[in-house]
């Protein structure tokens, strides 16, 4: 078996024991050596947000246990706080595809599929007008190519964009591994960013569907537990009011 074979098959192992399994009322239990990053999201001149920046990765460990209350003094790391403060985790969130939860609206150059609920704020939507402004204008290829990096740079993958012909969806390479976001722009913590489809398990033992992209809450805070609903974000109101434009 040549080194790429091996390599591949090495991955795809991995990728099968890694897990994260949401405890009752407590933390994120991660399993399988799923690589932890600290990302931020970085702007560009206008303040708008434009891509993914690096800032820490964190000690490489077999398990883990994420806080998902907001009250750990050990942050990204649960500390028990969960029980001091009676944390209320119960998972509210839908368990039916992403496919069947979404809006899907046409433009001349491409499709666009949204589920509302899942909007993590992350603000890649919003740069150069923002893209339901652009999806109209989607024929251009120069705004076509906004439209697809700002879809694909969604935290939580409540956007995604969609080839106007084959329906497909337009997804960026993820490896797997969690990122815990920040958001120095707009001074505040964001949610945990899960990439690479990996399994993630409900208290009850059910899965949810592997999804490359979805943001699983840590401030404990969200309505659709255990996904991110932008609830840590000062203005969430404005944040659903972007879209119903």
């Amino acid at each position: 078996m040549s080194d790429m074979a091996q390599g591949a098959v090495a991955k795809k192992m991995a990728s099968e024991r890694r897990k994260i399994v949401v405890s009752e009322d407590g933390p994120y239990l991660v399993s399988g050596g799923l690589p932890l990053e600290k990302e931020i999201i970085l702007n560009d001149e206008a303040g708008d947000a434009l891509e993914w920046g690096l800032e820490k990765v964190y000690p490489l460990s077999e398990k883990y246990a994420l806080s998902r209350c907001g009250r750990s003094r050990n942050k990204p790391y649960c500390d028990g706080a969960h029980v001091r403060v009676g944390f209320d985790g119960s998972e509210m969130a839908s368990r039916e595809p992403y496919a069947e939860q979404a809006n899907v609206v046409d433009g001349p150059g491409m499709r666009l599929s949204d589920v509302p609920r899942l909007c993590a704020a992350s603000r890649f939507c919003h740069r150069a007008g923002g893209i339901w402004r652009l999806l109209p204008r989607s024929d251009d290829p120069q705004v076509k190519k906004t439209v697809v990096e700002e879809a694909c740079n969604c935290a939580s993958g409540a956007l995604v964009a969609l080839d106007k012909k084959s329906g497909k969806p337009i997804e960026p390479v993820l490896d797997q591994a969690i990122g815990i976001v920040e958001d120095p722009g707009e001074g505040i913590s964001g949610p945990i960013r899960v990439k690479g489809g990996v399994r993630l398990e409900s208290a009850d033992g059910k899965l949810y569907e592997a999804r490359n992209r979805v943001t699983l809450c840590r401030c404990g805070k969200s309505k659709n537990k255990p996904f991110c609903d932008s609830s840590h974000y000062p203005e969430a109101e404005a944040v659903e009011k972007v879209h119903n434009e």
